[in-house]
């Protein structure tokens, strides 16, 4: 993987940031739909209800707080993770100020779906281009590292946890936190294969050699063997 200068590392920075931006969108597109939320937006609805924060500015503080939880779990931020706090927020501001509720029942549904759909497109962009974590993810990893405990049972906890405190400061919880916490998992695993970076081709075979004689290859007098793209780790 590109992590220096030239078009793997453009085309990286602009999934990065394009998925951010889509993260944003789908999030207040979902809040607009008034159907439930996502349980971290749930979180983020119900500390803006309380602070006159927006629910944009909310999300920035509370992903800065939980980016502050790494420094004992020791946690390393990446460009993602910090453009994670920043973006998805600015975002969903953006977004909610531009986009009016929907009026009927008829488009508020549609516009869940697509929510929620744009949420797991948003996630394969942004997570395929590999730089870093977002705060919740790096939280989970952590703890799932300094604890022992499954991922899955880690998650599960931070979630519910995360929920019910938004549930209890006014967040809103409905069919839309149910339809996304059933299919987001399925969507963003296929959106990760489909944005995934194209794996770099080994290179082509070289011709037999004209000269029986020849050393073996790696031994003195011979030509020591290329080092494809494939055998150099990623370090990203």
């Amino acid at each position: 993987m590109t992590t220096s200068g030239g078009p793997g590392l453009a085309r990286r920075l602009l999934q990065l940031y394009v998925g951010l931006g889509l993260y944003g969108v789908s999030a207040a597109l979902q809040l607009r739909a008034g159907l439930g939320l996502a349980p971290w937006d749930v979180l983020n609805q119900g500390v803006a209800r309380h602070t006159g924060l927006s629910i944009g500015t909310a999300s920035i503080v509370i992903g800065a707080a939980v980016l502050l939880l790494w420094i004992p779990l020791r946690q390393r931020p990446g460009l993602g993770t910090v453009s994670n706090v920043l973006v998805i927020g600015l975002a969903m501001d953006a977004t909610l100020a531009l986009v009016p509720a929907p009026g009927s029942l008829w488009a508020r549904i549609p516009l869940l779906a697509f929510a929620v759909a744009l949420c797991a497109v948003a996630t394969g962009l942004y997570i395929s281009a590999r730089f870093g974590p977002g705060p919740r993810d790096g939280l989970m990893t952590g703890l799932h590292r300094r604890t022992g405990r499954s991922v899955r049972l880690v998650r599960t906890c931070i979630e519910v946890a995360v929920l019910a405190t938004g549930f209890a400061l006014g967040g809103t919880v409905g069919a839309g936190t149910v339809l996304y916490a059933l299919a987001i998992g399925p969507l963003s695993q296929f959106f990760l294969r489909a944005f995934a970076p194209p794996e770099p081709s080994a290179a082509p075979a070289a011709a037999p050699s004209a000269t029986p004689a020849a050393a073996p290859s790696g031994t003195a007098g011979g030509t020591p063997p290329a080092v494809t793209a494939r055998e150099v780790p990623d370090l990203v």
